[in-house]
């Protein structure tokens, strides 16, 4: 066992992951098993299985039908729950911390022992259907997956995480049980637990609950392959949203922080330079923001607006000015301070929570190989100079193509999509 303060580290046998962080002031506990298998671990005829086996975990098991599993964790007053994204799964809880053991066998029994069985698979596929046609029916969602289509081209990470219609209407029990026991070992696993927890207690039961899973290494994805250039989207509604993408460094690569950094100053509050110019100045839009995100590989910076169609012009070539004089100059010593004080108190406020401690841990865990202390987070984002962040700025407008989606201005959209795809690569 490692142990660095109150973070604990144990790797079983067959590879399997437990993390754990002592917050003794909390009388509830977080836990969750993390899967480093998500939508860019699919072919293209699998697309949206991960998410398909994500909604089935919770609908029977060898030991109990869908009624018990609920009434079981409810029966203690906790919570359970799931989400897949492009390279994990996550399956968690969230209960008081005597009943960690009952959090965690069910836990164990819906990932190891599902049983898929037919009606249910039928209902949850209609649910999901539902869910993936929800999403034709919203601009912001639109839009966001023509980004990743045109950003990542023909290869998992362009494809939605749901699935399509398609893929969806295909599945069958026999391809989840086969994709799972292809993915679900122990070397992909990390069982990550934040809260008042005993870390050895907790080593034990799970591995009785977790020991015979099968130990195979971890299976890596295909290496991300940016593309970029622009997408429209055809259809119209009131509003129409627009999407502008650069790669950005992943995860693991220092300057992931100074991203962050300039993604708050650029687009992350009401003092970023976008809210500012483009809202408040111009009026020009209700909303606008930037956001940056990062896998193990590969990371996006993007910028979003919703508009009316008739000022889509004008909006794209004011974002366009303040990202060429992001790039020309160093930013201003408050607007670095005062992204760094934005990132710093989101982090901070977010770690009081055990399941948002969790999953960072689990995401660190299966990133980095490694837990990060918060104190060398903060570290991390202090050290993110002004000069560092206005390189930053250029090398995310010069080193790629440009990636562009538009959704919601109908036909008349045409023009400032192929308008964009020439304009796309900027120096």
């Amino acid at each position: 066992m490692k142990r660095n303060g109150h973070l604990n580290e144990t790797r079983l046998a067959n590879g399997l992951t437990i993390i754990s962080d002592h917050m003794p002031h909390v009388e509830t506990v977080a836990l969750g098993v993390w899967v480093a298998t998500g939508a860019r671990h699919e072919d293209a005829a699998e697309s949206g299985i991960s998410h398909f086996i994500e909604h089935m975990a919770f609908k029977g098991t060898k030991r109990r039908n869908a009624r018990k599993i609920v009434e079981e964790i409810e029966e203690v007053g906790g919570e359970l729950n799931a989400a897949t994204s492009l390279d994990s799964t996550a399956f968690y809880a969230r209960v008081l911390k005597a009943d960690i053991a009952v959090a965690l066998e069910i836990l164990a029994d819906i990932m190891l022992n599902p049983t898929y069985p037919g009606e249910d698979l039928e209902r949850e596929r209609n649910v999901i259907l539902q869910e993936i046609a929800a999403t034709r029916d919203s601009p912001e969602e639109i839009v966001m997956d023509l980004l990743q289509d045109v950003a990542f081209p023909r290869q998992p990470l362009g494809r939605p995480i749901l699935g399509t219609a398609k893929t969806v209407g295909g599945f069958t029990a026999a391809d989840l049980h086969r994709f799972r026991q292809a993915r679900y070992h122990g070397g992909d696993m990390v069982l990550s637990v934040a809260g008042n927890v005993d870390h050895t207690a907790l080593v034990r039961h799970a591995e009785a609950l977790f020991g015979a899973l099968p130990g195979a290494e971890r299976i890596m994805p295909a290496p991300a392959k940016y593309a970029g250039g622009s997408r429209l989207s055809p259809r119209r509604f009131e509003q129409a949203h627009v999407v502008m993408g650069y790669e950005s460094p992943s995860y693991r690569e220092p300057e992931f922080y100074a991203t962050q950094v300039f993604s708050g100053l650029f687009g992350g509050g009401m003092s970023s330079r976008l809210f500012q110019e483009v809202r408040e100045k111009r009026g020009l839009c209700y909303s606008i923001y930037s956001s940056a995100w990062g896998l193990n590989d590969t990371g996006m910076f993007n910028i979003h607006a919703a508009t009316g169609p008739e000022t889509m012009d004008t909006l794209i070539a004011v974002v366009e000015t303040e990202l060429d004089k992001a790039a020309a100059s160093r930013p201003k010593v408050g607007e670095i301070r005062r992204a760094k004080a934005q990132l710093k108190a989101g982090l901070l406020m977010s770690l009081e929570s055990p399941i948002a401690r969790a999953e960072q841990m689990a995401r660190q865990m299966q990133a980095l190989g490694r837990l990060m202390p918060t104190a060398e987070l903060i570290e991390k984002v202090d050290a993110v100079g002004a000069e560092q962040v206005r390189g930053l700025a250029e090398r995310l407008l010069t080193k790629s193509l440009m990636s562009f989606a538009l959704a919601g201005a109908g036909k008349s959209g045409r023009a400032i999509v192929d308008n964009m795809g020439r304009r796309a690569r900027r120096h």
